[in-house]
């Protein structure tokens, strides 16, 4: 599966992507109140403090929800139907978009142990997350 790549990071989201090419996946944490944080961002969600940590996750996860697609969600993903486009609870809790790989479609269930795992580092020097079944 070819998947597309961020353009451009944002000064916010650049140390997520650099360390995606090291097989390392940050959230963030409020110094505040404590919450975890994905995606990255300049402030908390939960209660607006700029107090944020990075830290590395660690790799597990739940699958929350899913679709398979049976048509390409986006021209780069031509040819690699049906594949599954989910959500994802991680251990930590924030809640992670994703595909689910490395397991026929119709395996994938609601509740399903999963482990992060990343595609190859492209030419931009980036890795996407990715998961695949525990």
């Amino acid at each position: 599966m070819s998947h597309p790549r961020p353009f451009d990071p944002s000064p916010v989201t650049r140390p997520f992507w650099e360390a995606s090419a090291q097989g390392r996946f940050l959230i963030q944490r409020c110094g505040a109140c404590g919450a975890a944080i994905f995606y990255p961002r300049p402030a908390c969600n939960a209660c607006g403090s700029d107090q944020l940590a990075w830290e590395e996750a660690s790799g597990d996860a739940t699958v929350h929800t899913f679709s398979i697609a049976r048509r390409a969600t986006h021209p780069k993903f031509t040819g690699d139907e049906p594949y599954v486009v989910a959500i994802v609870e991680l251990a930590e809790g924030p809640h992670v978009t994703t595909n689910i790989v490395g397991c026929d479609p119709a395996d994938v269930h609601i509740g399903m142990a999963v482990r992060l795992t990343f595609d190859e580092v492209g030419a931009d020097g980036f890795a996407l997350p990715l998961f695949q079944p525990a």
